[in-house]
């Protein structure tokens, strides 16, 4: 049983619907719904949230929780992945499937000529490391700013505010490693 499985469980058992359960814990409405398809896990931080507002110990949700195992798993990248967009001029693209079972989350983040990401900051304990397929970016950490072009790698703490910007006149590709699994 996956995480989300349980989650859905517990939450039909004691009859609190998904609104209910996002004013109660806290946790954004998306967030439980995404948890419950299986789209994403969630953190600690959300389920311990999560097990309060249902009157559960955390340790009741993790109960007959547990990760698939899978050694090798080949896919193609376009077929049914989910595409995300920044902004008009930038997108991502996840790589892989099944989230859940994952430890890192590879995607393609495309920016067009002019374009820049949105600024993210992830949770402590997150690192992404960054492979320039074609084109040039200028990738801004916290307060500073490094320009990368094809072939060069940048791998950094994801808990600085971080975002990415088109330094040329063609598109930038950006192979882009992230762990653990956040969404």
């Amino acid at each position: 049983m996956l995480i989300g499985d349980k989650l859905h469980e517990i939450r039909k058992a004691k009859k609190i619907t998904l609104t209910e359960l996002s004013k109660k814990s806290g946790v954004q409405l998306a967030t439980l719904s995404r948890i419950e398809n299986k789209k994403m896990t969630g953190t600690l931080e959300s389920h311990m949230a999560i097990a309060k507002a249902l009157s559960i110990d955390v340790v009741e949700l993790y109960s007959s929780v547990i990760r698939e195992q899978k050694q090798v798993e080949i896919s193609q990248a376009a077929a049914g992945s989910e595409v995300f967009t920044h902004s008009e001029k930038s997108s991502f693209e996840i790589l892989t499937k099944n989230l859940l079972s994952k430890r890192m989350l590879p995607t393609l983040i495309r920016i067009e000529e002019g374009g820049v990401t949105q600024q993210e900051e992830e949770a402590p304990g997150c690192e992404k490391f960054l492979f320039v397929l074609e084109g040039a970016v200028e990738a801004t950490i916290d307060t500073k700013s490094f320009r990368l072009t094809k072939n060069n790698t940048l791998y950094f703490d994801a808990s600085l505010p971080h975002l990415f910007k088109n330094a040329g006149r063609s598109i930038a590709r950006l192979l882009c490693v992230a762990t653990p699994v956040t969404l």
